[in-house]
């Protein structure tokens, strides 16, 4: 298995054959964030069913798009551009409030913001704060890149979109407001948000790979304590707070709020112009996204 960072990707199906005749690995794309550890507890024990590597959402969403991976955890913005995609199990990184690690931060008050800094990490949360400021104030700001490496006040905006890490601890600046973008979406509408999920190409058997990525998500969340112990100092955070941010400002569930709350994201989503025209089925439980062309 590859760890965050490691340059090596998947190869191509092409050339994953296996000797002794048996199928190849599926070739899986995970988030290398903190926010989906509770997910991939343990997956190294399907070394044999999986080839594992870790990036960054909006990366993974551009190789899974170009056919290095056959299943990834991507940004749901990124799922609602691709018809032919299927989610392909019920683990997924969401929020039914503060979610602590997307925030935006504001330089003017937010009925006056002309531009937004986005980060390059994650392209989901720079839709939702885009949706957002659309729909409280009308706003279209002009957006301006906030590179991975860059500080808060190496970018010229009224306001900046920051995650992970960045946004979890914050520079002391005295900011006009903070919009904690998981609280700011579930007082504006009373729905959970879904930042990611786990998605597959079209023509590709997850048959096998569905209970594995279930099955991980449950031994994550019945280990937390041990996730929090090896991750907390990691990323300069108490043991308190590391827990807390598993237990209590993410869930990792798909469940039918939870689809309403992506439903709805992808409506406005798409008024804005950052999604497709599509219409909805609900009738496995999970949302479909298909070409309004083809209904």
């Amino acid at each position: 298995m590859n760890k965050p960072g490691n340059q090596r990707h998947a190869p191509s199906r092409a050339d994953t054959t296996v000797s002794n005749g048996s199928p190849s690995p599926i070739r899986v794309g995970a988030v290398s964030y903190l926010n989906t550890r509770p997910l991939v507890y343990g997956i190294e024990a399907y070394d044999s069913q999986i080839h594992v590597d870790f990036d960054l959402p909006s990366r993974l969403a551009d190789r899974l798009h170009e056919g290095h991976y056959d299943v990834a955890l991507i940004p749901s913005i990124e799922y609602f551009q691709h018809p032919d995609y299927k989610i392909v199990s019920d683990a997924c990184i969401a929020c039914r409030g503060p979610v602590m690690s997307v925030k935006v931060v504001f330089r003017c008050p937010p009925e006056s913001v002309r531009s937004l800094g986005v980060d390059e990490g994650s392209r989901t949360s720079a839709a939702l704060a885009r949706v957002l400021l659309n729909e409280r104030y009308g706003l279209r700001p002009e957006l301006v890149p906030f590179p991975i490496g860059s500080q808060l006040s190496d970018v010229a905006a009224d306001a900046v979109l920051t995650i992970g890490d960045r946004a979890i601890h914050l520079p002391r600046e005295d900011f006009n407001e903070i919009w904690d973008l998981g609280q700011e979406w579930v007082d504006w509408c009373g729905l959970p948000f879904v930042f990611a999920m786990w998605v597959a190409r079209s023509g590709v058997d997850t048959s096998l790979l569905e209970p594995i990525l279930s099955a991980t998500r449950d031994a994550g969340l019945a280990n937390l304590d041990q996730i929090v112990a090896t991750e907390a100092p990691r990323h300069d955070l108490s043991i308190v707070d590391c827990q807390r941010y598993f237990s209590e400002h993410l869930h990792f569930v798909l469940g039918q709020r939870e689809n309403d709350g992506l439903q709805l994201f992808q409506q406005h989503a798409q008024r804005l112009g950052i999604s497709p025209a599509r219409w909805v089925e609900q009738s496995t439980g999970r949302i479909r996204l298909v070409d309004a062309g083809r209904k």
